[in-house]
């Protein structure tokens, strides 16, 4: 499902970015993707992945 229209970002793609680089803020999300950067509309869905994917993430000490 696309997330992002503007910039064509979806959820899938969310994901693997926030497992992979694990962001604490929307700042920092879109260091990695162009997420709501243009409209707007798509902030409150990407924080809602962003949350959702880091309270699942493992902690970095727990793969270590």
């Amino acid at each position: 499902m696309y997330v992002c229209l503007c910039n064509a970002i979806s959820d899938k793609t969310l994901r693997e970015v926030v497992r992979r680089y694990q962001p604490q803020s929307i700042q920092q999300l879109r260091q990695f993707v162009p997420v709501g950067k243009q409209c707007g509309k798509c902030i409150r869905a990407a924080r809602e992945i962003m949350d959702n994917e880091l309270q699942h993430a493992p902690l970095y000490k727990e793969i270590a």
